[in-house]
């Protein structure tokens, strides 16, 4: 097997381990072991505490002390041993700690997937640029079979999907030893100090209003950006208390039916250089932000009947919502700082978005949905997806006012040609 084959199926497992879980969490907490949306909200924010916490020491320890490919694959073991154990988890409080003990092991290997992939292409000779997207495309395919292989074995509400996702995550473990060396480059200056090796010298751009403004409305929109992750499985499942609804497809296939957006996000970011060509980094975010509005506010009025065309389409605006921002977001930080610092620049602009603001959103939702839309157990979506619509559109309004960044044709044209 070539070594681009080898960084496919790196890439596959990568997201599958996800996606085993991610979508379909909320049917087995809610469905199977009917506890509550408060302590739910908590379990989505040891994802933005993990992605807050680990990616820099991770980092700091395969730049400096251990193989990347070895670190990623142990890390990938104990993750998995951990997800393997939360079925044998009887109450919200102990499930907390052990999903966090294996999101503080699974999120760092995000970006030391890109590293390791990243180091592989350049000692091979190949053009990273043109050979890393088609590869990592091959994730989000990966998140999308295990989306599909949950739901179509009927294990959406069932603990099995742990197992699912643990078998993938020690397979892809004990793989990755198998891979070419990534030796650390021991890059980080002896002398510099403990915040600049952690990536923290780039907290000096809050000093400047327009970048203190971008990344507190990074961290503001980081709150929705799981959202539907969250609650959308739970949300289409919940139609089955309907009873004209129950035997529908949507109920029955509920995970296939979220598994649009991740195809979504795979055709939009191939539209991505036209829009910020044609509109600029600005309005891409803008629409991103007037996107979510629409994501959330389908969900509020679609069906699985009459409405099923507006489920559809909030699974396809989810891509436009996701992508145009993560994306347009990096380039406005690749464009707008120093290059001292810009790696540190993306980490903050990455904790701000899905460590902070991933983490208050996680929380707060839990805590807004238990308390004011939640009745004798029934969850009252259409008024919670209105009421994420409503934050959305606020947010959307408020940087279309606050935040200055005139488009530069030539800005994107460097960006294209670099």
């Amino acid at each position: 097997m070539n070594v681009k084959n080898r960084l496919t199926l790196m890439s596959f497992l990568q997201f599958f381990i996800w996606g085993a879980w991610l979508i379909t969490v909320g049917n087995y907490w809610f469905a199977t072991k009917q506890w509550s949306g408060a302590q739910f909200g908590a379990i989505f924010s040891t994802l933005g505490l993990s992605s807050i916490i680990m990616p820099a020491l991770t980092g700091i320890i395969a730049d400096r002390f251990l193989n990347a490919e070895k670190l990623y694959g142990i890390l990938h073991i104990l993750g998995g041993l951990a997800i393997a154990y939360l079925p044998q988890v009887d109450n919200p409080t102990s499930f907390y700690w052990v999903i966090f003990a294996a999101m503080m092991c699974y999120m760092p290997t995000i970006s030391l997937s890109n590293s390791v992939a990243y180091n592989i292409l350049k000692n091979n000779n190949y053009d990273v640029i043109k050979v890393f997207p088609p590869i990592r495309v091959w994730g989000t395919v990966g998140f999308i079979a295990a989306m599909w292989l949950t739901n179509l074995s009927g294990n959406k509400a069932s603990a099995n999907m742990f197992y699912i996702s643990a078998f993938a995550a020690v397979a892809l473990g004990i793989y990755s030893f198998t891979l070419p060396k990534c030796p650390p480059q021991k890059l980080i200056d002896e002398n510099a100090s403990l915040v600049k090796k952690l990536g923290l010298d780039a907290f000096k751009l809050f000093g400047t209003c327009k970048m203190a403004l971008f990344f507190i409305f990074s961290m503001f929109l980081g709150g929705a950006l799981q959202l539907t992750n969250m609650y959308g499985d739970t949300y289409l499942s919940e139609f089955a208390n309907v009873p004209k609804y129950a035997d529908s497809f949507v109920v029955k296939y509920s995970t296939i039916i979220m598994s649009i957006s991740q195809v979504s996000e795979t055709l939009f970011i191939l539209a991505i250089p036209f829009f910020l060509k044609r509109f600029g980094i600005k309005q891409v975010m803008l629409i991103s932000m007037l996107a979510w509005v629409l994501r959330f506010g389908l969900f509020a009025y679609g069906d699985p009947v009459g409405g099923l065309w507006m489920i559809v389409m909030s699974c396809i605006v989810y891509g436009m919502a996701f992508d145009f921002f993560n994306i347009s977001g990096s380039l406005f930080i690749e464009t707008s700082t120093d290059s001292k610092i810009r790696s540190s620049a993306q980490g903050l602009f990455m904790m701000m978005s899905n460590g902070f603001g991933a983490f208050f959103g996680g929380l707060i939702s839990g805590i807004v949905i238990d308390k004011y839309y939640t009745i004798n157990g029934l969850r009252d979506w259409h008024n919670i997806w209105l009421a994420f619509a409503g934050y959305a559109l606020v947010i959307a309004i408020a940087f279309a006012i606050l935040f200055k960044h005139k488009h530069d044709p030539k800005e994107i044209e460097n960006l294209t040609h670099s």
